[in-house]
C-alpha cells in the first residue's frame, strides 16, 4: 500500500487506499535507504516482491526440504515473495507468498541482488 508520500506525488493517487506513514518516497526507495536488520541485510521486506525462481505449486506438498528451488509446477508462473510498496502494510512479511507469469513486468516485484564477501 502506498503511504503519503505517494498520495501527494502520483497523480490520482489521492483515491488510493494509503497507509497513515510517510517514507519520502512515491514509489520505490533506493536500495539502502532504511536501517539493517538483526542480521546486517537491507531491504528484505517491503519496497518490491522479491521474484523468486521457484515455480508456481498451490501449496507445499513435496516441495523441497533442503533449500533448493522448487523446479516443478507451473513454471511458466514464478513464486513472489515478502511484498511490496503496492500492498497494505499487515501483507508485507516474508511469509507473503503471491505469483506472478514469467513474463509479466510489473513495478512492483523484482530481484535480489545478494553479494558475500
Amino acid at each position: 500500500m502506498a503511504d503519503q508520500t505517494a498520495k501527494g506525488q502520483i497523480p490520482g493517487a489521492s483515491n488510493w487506499p494509503t497507509a497513515n506513514c510517510n517514507d519520502g518516497h512515491a514509489y520505490t526507495a533506493p536500495v539502502g535507504s532504511f536501517r539493517t536488520n538483526a542480521f546486517g541485510l537491507h531491504d528484505m521486506i517491503g519496497n518490491v516482491y522479491e521474484w523468486t525462481e521457484d515455480c508456481w505449486n498451490d501449496n507445499y506438498n513435496g516441495a523441497p526440504t533442503d533449500g533448493s528451488t522448487w523446479q516443478y509446477g507451473d513454471c511458466q508462473k514464478r513464486v513472489l515473495r515478502g511484498g511490496s510498496w503496492r500492498i497494505d502494510p499487515r501483507n508485507a512479511r516474508s511469509a507473503n507468498r503471491g505469483m506472478v507469469n514469467s513474463d509479466d513486468r510489473v513495478d512492483g516485484s523484482g530481484f535480489r541482488v545478494a553479494r558475500t564477501n
